[in-house]
């Protein structure tokens, strides 16, 4: 239950080690993550989650990779390696196959990409180098469309709330129930990193854990500190807007070219959706309960060292899924280590 602070030091470390040069500018692979966030995050209105999100996002950064990677032919491709003439636009290719998975979300956002990527093209000289990069960009773009149709992320939720007969229980679904058996984009399976369950409640470790929620976790908190309150309310920020902001600006930071701008951020990508999925599997298999439903059954626990509160609120909403794992220990976690790897020595393997 008590967040850890590792994987946050590891990430604004990283920052605060490589800083942004005055000199340092954007490409189209920033460029472009900048503007799907900006137009995934408003998903939530269409009942769209975080996970879902994510999972666009890295659709996104698939298309991105593979069609600038088609023409430079520099790193074995995520999913396709079509023909491409090397002077070929990777402008115009990156630009257009991110519109082009941006553009399946509804029929307003087709209108948006539209008018969005030719904005963008208009910036680049006319000619053969930019039409066939607008060829490739379509073309890699349905790839990725097509790859994912069939993924589970459209499967019916099916989730049973645990009740006896006659007994009520609240009647909001958990959001993503069906996401640990969505196809994964680098991981085997859902289930493949699943964690050891959570701790036992009669251990001393859950009444520590219990207790130190209890209190340092509450609405309104005698015992936490501005700075506690600060931290946490960092951590409420979910969706593409936690994260891909901080790897814009790494990638600039260290002045990656568009092919090597597009590895990293695609590895991230990738990383972020496949954590959820394997979190989401975690929090579904062990069903275990939210701080919330814990502290008011306190009494029922079978530990004499947690006192329920029947009135306790948390510092903020209860997101509507199991607790445990932490959904942002995990997805800190991924990016981290792809950090680590990216700026240790850029051990990307080329293709030969």
């Amino acid at each position: 239950m008590p967040l850890s602070h590792s994987t946050s030091t590891i990430i604004f470390g990283a920052w605060l080690a490589v800083g942004v040069p005055l000199s340092a500018s954007a490409n189209v692979i920033t460029d472009w993550d900048e503007k799907a966030v900006a137009v995934v995050t408003p998903m939530a209105s269409l009942g769209k989650t975080p996970p879902d999100m994510e999972r666009l996002m890295a659709m996104v950064h698939a298309a991105m990779f593979d069609a600038v990677n088609s023409i430079e032919r520099r790193y074995r491709p995520y999913l396709v390696q079509l023909l491409a003439d090397a002077a070929t636009s990777k402008e115009a290719a990156a630009a257009t196959a991110a519109a082009g998975v941006l553009a399946t979300i509804d029929a307003k956002t087709t209108g948006e990409m539209r008018t969005a990527l030719a904005a963008y093209l208009a910036s680049i000289p006319d000619g053969a180098a930019k039409s066939d990069g607008v060829k490739l960009g379509e073309a890699i773009a349905a790839k990725v469309i097509e790859a994912r149709a069939n993924d589970g992320c459209d499967v019916p939720d099916a989730y049973r709330p645990r009740t006896s007969p006659g007994v009520y229980v609240p009647t909001a679904i958990p959001i993503n129930s069906m996401w640990p058996n969505l196809k994964p984009f680098a991981i085997a399976k859902g289930s493949q990193f699943r964690p050891k369950p959570p701790v036992a409640l009669d251990s001393a470790e859950w009444e520590r854990d219990y207790n130190e929620i209890k209190e340092y976790g509450r609405q309104h908190s005698a015992k936490r500190t501005e700075q506690q309150t600060e931290t946490a309310r960092l951590w409420l920020t979910v969706g593409p807007s936690a994260y891909h902001p901080f790897i814009r600006q790494l990638v600039t930071a260290k002045q990656m070219d568009v092919v090597d701008s597009a590895r990293i951020m695609a590895f991230v990508s990738f990383g972020l959706n496949d954590a959820l999925i394997a979190v989401l599997d975690a929090k579904y298999h062990y069903n275990f309960w939210r701080p919330i439903t814990a502290i008011r059954n306190g009494d029922i626990d079978g530990n004499p060292a947690t006192e329920l509160d029947a009135t306790w609120q948390p510092i903020a909403n209860t997101p509507m899924h199991p607790e445990y794992p932490c959904a942002h220990c995990i997805s800190s976690g991924a990016v981290a280590g792809i950090i680590r790897i990216a700026l240790g020595v850029m051990s990307f393997q080329k293709s030969r």
